[in-house]
């Protein structure tokens, strides 16, 4: 585990699957769920946090669910590309993940998956990955993807995400049958596990009981997915709480819909910021006194 502390903010990346697990504000307020039962090694993935789904998003092709990268040991990058979006970073470390023999027996391309996560001058966690097809026999590889995103919430019933309204979504709960999003927002009374398709840039995730709006912002990630487990498929995972479900809501930037084909060389960009903003629950708008003053936090690696 690698942590960014000081008396106030911290941040927790895994190398086991290249995983941040916590993100707190200024308050010591955790934004990220992690369940109490998470296992952190193999192979098992860590429930929780942000995980990585690659090279494949659910379980409709080969792989096992979600991928191989979520079940890796990564490296920290000793040599990362510029960031440009990055220079005014308070704090970030660049990991990196590569084709193994071992990996090669289920998935026989060669690549390189770098990920950035940093944190923003107002406390905003923004991570970029790069995936680059490294192959020397001239072939192609295809892949989709997702930032598995875990929000803390503080009562589900009373959470509301805003964003999506109007949008075709796949529900897998109904072998991915394809619907139109027909309310004002989502909220939640049940479970749901849906693929929303052509998704705008930002989402809003609200969570009544704290005042508080997650601002999720995304590039090279036209779909999300949403997923709450609710109680039987709760009871039914071995590293999930019980009751766990109704203070997590998982919102995951996302590439599903039309898969990314990768020529040898050529290389695919993704990135996700997510930011604190307080909210007025009742108009279900932004505030506009816009964001949280963290500008009195301070990093250090």
């Amino acid at each position: 585990m690698i942590s960014c502390i000081d008396s106030i903010f911290l941040k927790q990346v895994y190398l086991y699957g290249g995983q941040v697990t916590s993100w707190k504000n200024e308050r010591r307020e955790e934004l990220l769920f992690l369940s109490s039962k998470a296992l952190f090694q193999p192979p098992k993935p860590i429930r929780g946090g942000i995980p990585i789904c690659f090279p494949q998003f659910g379980n409709l092709d080969s792989l096992e669910q979600h991928g191989f990268a979520r079940n890796r040991l990564w490296s920290v990058d000793p040599d990362p590309p510029p960031c440009s979006s990055h220079t005014n970073s308070r704090a970030f470390i660049d990991l990196i993940l590569r084709h193994s023999e071992e990996e090669a027996k289920i998935w026989s391309h060669r690549y390189e998956l770098r990920l950035r996560v940093a944190l923003g001058p107002a406390g905003d966690l923004m991570l970029t990955s790069r995936i680059r097809n490294t192959n020397t026999d001239g072939k192609s590889f295809t892949f989709t993807f997702a930032y598995h995103t875990y929000f803390f919430v503080t009562d589900i019933s009373e959470v509301r995400v805003e964003g999506l309204e109007t949008l075709d979504y796949l529900d897998n709960l109904q072998n991915r049958e394809r619907f139109t999003e027909q309310g004002d927002a989502i909220t939640f009374e049940s479970e749901v596990d849906k693929i929303y398709l052509s998704t705008p840039t930002k989402i809003a995730i609200l969570d009544h009981e704290r005042k508080r709006t997650f601002e999720l912002r995304k590039d090279g990630l036209p779909d999300a997915v949403v997923w709450n487990p609710w109680d039987k498929k709760a009871k039914a995972m071995a590293d999930f709480g019980d009751e766990e479900y109704k203070h997590m809501l998982c919102v995951e930037a996302a590439c599903v819909e039309k898969p990314i084909t990768l020529k040898p060389g050529e290389e695919w960009k993704g990135r996700q910021d997510i930011s604190i903003v307080p909210s007025s629950y009742c108009s279900g708008q932004l505030d506009p006194r816009g964001q949280l003053d963290l500008r009195r936090v301070t990093f250090g690696c």
